[in-house]
């Protein structure tokens, strides 16, 4: 019968989910024990928790001394990771500067509600709290990966209120160089795969996790530092599946959206710092070029020998570009 081959793939491959659905994931939870000991040994930092609408965000402070030396630099992860991905250049900044580094609401250590709305509208409201418990008049925004638009967006509409805007290996409008990583793809694309794919990811903790880590796996040019944080991530995977599939299931409107706020990035009249590790191929350093070219007042740095996790590869070279900005 015409049109049954489809169906017979699908029906192979959710029986194979399902099979594979017992799957157990690998316990990190010691590893990132440790991790957790250590960091917190070698690198002062006060923890708060955060209110937003009922929920409570994981936020760190470091150089809390350093309040009025400068704006606060509030630094903004993306997914599938948490603020571990500032654990060396939050250290770095904080030594001279009041560093706020905090996890997304269902990311991290933040509160992780099941049947909330995650999308860009959402992280910029875990930003706006942050920024108000804290009570910052001026930031710095270094946004990486999906903390673009929310940052951005913030920006356009207080650039009063902004130091300088740093952005590392993100992303915000449609850009010809634009390339989503494969399993962003996978779950950001609509249809039967996606649905499927998400399926699959909810029932077998194994094969989420050995996929997160994966992806993560390409995302280092650093050996030592790909060790070291695949499994801090790993450990963090399992709970955040919610906030990952919501916001891939929006991802491609909201960059298509934001189209429209071409001319406002080009009137942008406040600094724009621009930091992509040159070995990304996904946010690659076209992108970096292209964003560039969008604000008027920017200034464009590729980091060696640093992938799409710039900040961890080469953290002492990301920070001084950030320290140094106007």
């Amino acid at each position: 019968m015409p049109g049954t081959a489809p169906l017979r793939a699908i029906a192979v491959l959710t029986g194979a989910l399902f099979v594979i659905g017992c799957a157990p994931a690998e316990s990190f939870e010691a590893y990132f024990e440790d991790h957790e000991r250590a960091f917190a040994l070698a690198n002062p930092f006060s923890t708060h928790r955060v209110p937003r609408d009922g929920y409570r965000l994981h936020a760190r402070e470091f150089g809390g001394a350093n309040a009025g030396k400068g704006a606060a630099i509030v630094v903004m992860h993306g997914f599938p990771d948490s603020l571990h991905l500032y654990d060396r250049l939050a250290p770095r900044l904080g030594a001279g500067r009041r560093v706020i580094a905090f996890d997304f609401l269902g990311w991290g250590d933040s509160d992780k509600p099941a049947k909330h709305t995650y999308d860009s509208a959402s992280l910029r409201r875990d930003l706006e709290a942050v920024i108000a418990y804290f009570g910052l008049k001026s930031v710095t925004l270094v946004a990486h990966d999906s903390s673009g638009p929310p940052a951005i967006d913030w920006a356009l509409d207080n650039p009063d209120r902004v130091a300088t805007l740093v952005l590392l290996n993100t992303y915000y409008g449609p850009m010809p160089g634009l390339k989503p990583p494969p399993a962003i793809a996978r779950f950001a694309t609509p249809g039967v795969p996606r649905d499927l794919a998400v399926w699959g990811a909810r029932r077998s903790d194994g094969r989420w996790q050995a996929g997160v880590m994966e992806q993560l796996g390409e995302f280092f040019t650093t050996p030592e530092a790909r060790d070291v944080y695949v499994k801090v991530f790993a450990h963090q995977s399992l709970a955040i599946r919610p906030a990952f599939f919501g916001l891939n299931a929006v991802l491609f409107d909201e960059v298509r959206r934001r189209r429209a706020a071409t001319p406002r990035l080009k009137a942008f009249p406040r600094p724009v710092r621009i930091v992509f590790g040159a070995d990304d191929p996904y946010l690659n350093v076209g992108v970096a070029r292209e964003f560039g070219d969008l604000f008027p007042n920017s200034e464009v740095f590729a980091v060696e020998a640093a992938s799409h996790y710039v900040q961890l590869d080469q953290a002492d070279k990301v920070a001084k570009l950030i320290l140094a900005a106007p």
